[in-house]
């Protein structure tokens, strides 16, 4: 077990996810007499994203590989874009595509995420709570085209949002992923399921302690803010906008980007 913890360390520091400034940024990302600020992104934050963390691991298990990733693509049933395509599109560089890609294949070696891949993942690192719920729904926003399956270059185009996008960007895949049947709108019961999902995953360590009501208290508040005009669903423009005006709402985000 403490052998697997050091290579695991060491493949972090190996600079799959590099420290720009070697600092953690402050909780909820506020300084004092400032409004919200978006946080520096270290390399200890990112560690945070459980997709990040599986793959990882998968890498560290594989062992090094300096074999060129470019040929590798040929080994898959589903070959994604080249690096090349894939580094202009996203926030990551070649050498961590290429980790990222030895890690996804790795795990996934047809080229392709199934639902049942990601109830696993979130399973393994939530243990205390039900991950299923929460697991479908963010598959959900992950597969673009609906076809129950998520390629490479899906995964990596909404890691790159997630984990380095900016606020508008991050926004909008929130946007996404609260809303549910993809109409265009988040109603008051998607964005009480969603809620509902991340409360009942992060079970009983949830910081600070969960209470019953405390998603529909959540729902109730937001709605209120984000639904301007009244009409009983909230546009992206509204949802975006709100977002951004009220710190207590981007300060409430730090806890969906931490199930992420």
């Amino acid at each position: 077990m403490q052998h697997q913890k050091k290579k695991r360390s060491k493949a972090v520091d190996g600079g799959l996810l590099p420290d720009a400034n070697g600092k953690e940024p402050n909780p909820g990302g506020q300084t004092e007499g400032s409004k919200w600020q978006r946080p520096r992104l270290s390399r200890k934050s990112l560690m945070k994203c459980c997709l990040v963390k599986w793959i990882i691991a998968s890498t560290t298990q594989q062992g090094p590989d300096s074999s060129d990733s470019d040929l590798e693509l040929s080994m898959v049933r589903h070959q994604p874009e080249g690096l090349e395509q894939l580094q202009a599109q996203t926030q990551f560089t070649r050498k961590e595509l290429q980790s990222l890609y030895r890690g996804f294949k790795n795990e996934c070696p047809s080229g392709l995420v199934d639902e049942e891949t990601f109830k696993s993942i979130y399973s393994q690192f939530f243990p205390q709570g039900d991950a299923t719920t929460y697991a479908h729904f963010l598959f959900n926003a992950f597969d673009m085209d609906r076809n129950g399956s998520i390629r490479f270059e899906d995964f990596v185009l909404g890691l790159s949002v997630l984990l380095r996008g900016s606020v508008t960007e991050k926004l909008r895949w929130a946007f996404n992923l609260y809303d549910i049947n993809k109409d265009g709108y988040i109603t008051k019961e998607e964005m009480m399921a969603i809620m509902t999902s991340i409360y009942d995953m992060m079970g009983r360590y949830t910081l600070p302690s969960v209470r019953d009501d405390s998603p529909g208290e959540h729902v109730e508040k937001f709605f209120q803010k984000m639904d301007r005009n009244r009409d009983g669903v909230v546009t992206i423009d509204e949802f975006i906008e709100t977002c951004q005006k009220d710190e207590n709402i981007m300060a409430s985000m730090q806890l969906f980007e931490n199930v992420i």
